[in-house]
């Protein structure tokens, strides 16, 4: 049946509309992109069988788009209207967290450095620097790889925080394996970087890991 023929409150449109998005499954937001589906199949069950085939919607929107164009269903208009959404949520979480902005959202800082490094096949360690009201200064993304004593450099990090005249630091780093659990490595790197930061008067407020949908605090664990 064409989701024109539904009843108002169960097409994702009026749905949306009537309760807002978050009542809305991953393939009915996505439908709404979609806009059209296929024969004999509507957006909803495109989305479902997109969904279905790419293992989720992480895996899906994070697909190269000249892969995404030659799926069936999809093409070069759908994909585009898709990578711009994300953008468009990436940005709005970046301006929660813009230059000068407090911290006074746990939340938000969460969801802005999930954004950032979740994506990511490699390991990337970042940064924000604030300031002594901790306002963001900066996000940097300082190192690549594994993260290990070998491959994060307290010196160059004390540079960095230096270079902004920083009061403090938020660590973040993305685990690939999707596994947001600290290993011995994450905790041995961190109280190195506090101890060598603490020598210019830096505090470290926190280093989250950053999972596949899940993030760890070491504030939240007793590890800093």
């Amino acid at each position: 049946m064409p989701i024109a023929e539904w009843p108002d409150l169960e097409r994702p449109r009026e749905k949306l509309l009537h309760r807002g998005a978050a009542s809305l499954s991953d393939a009915e937001l996505l439908a709404i992109f979609l806009r059209t589906g296929l024969k004999g199949k509507t957006a909803v069950d495109l989305a479902r069988d997109l969904l279905a085939e790419f293992n989720g919607l992480r895996r899906l929107l994070d697909t190269d788009h000249r892969r995404l164009a030659t799926v069936r269903g999809l093409g070069t208009a759908k994909v585009v209207q898709m990578k711009a959404g994300l953008e468009l949520g990436r940005r709005y979480l970046e301006e929660s967290l813009r230059r000068g902005s407090a911290l006074t959202s746990p939340r938000a800082t969460r969801d802005y450095l999930m954004a950032r490094l979740r994506a990511y096949p490699h390991e990337v360690f970042a940064s924000l620097f604030l300031d002594n009201r901790h306002q963001v200064i900066e996000y940097e993304e300082l190192f690549t790889g594994t993260i290990d004593g070998a491959s994060v450099h307290p010196r160059e990090v004390v540079k960095r925080a230096l270079y902004h005249n920083a009061a403090a630091v938020i660590f973040a780093h993305n685990h690939p394996s999707g596994v947001a659990e600290p290993s011995k490595a994450d905790r041995g790197i961190t109280s190195r970087l506090a101890a060598a930061l603490a020598l210019i008067d830096v505090r470290v407020l926190d280093h989250f890991i950053i999972g596949d949908g899940e993030v760890v605090s070491f504030a939240e664990r007793g590890l800093l």
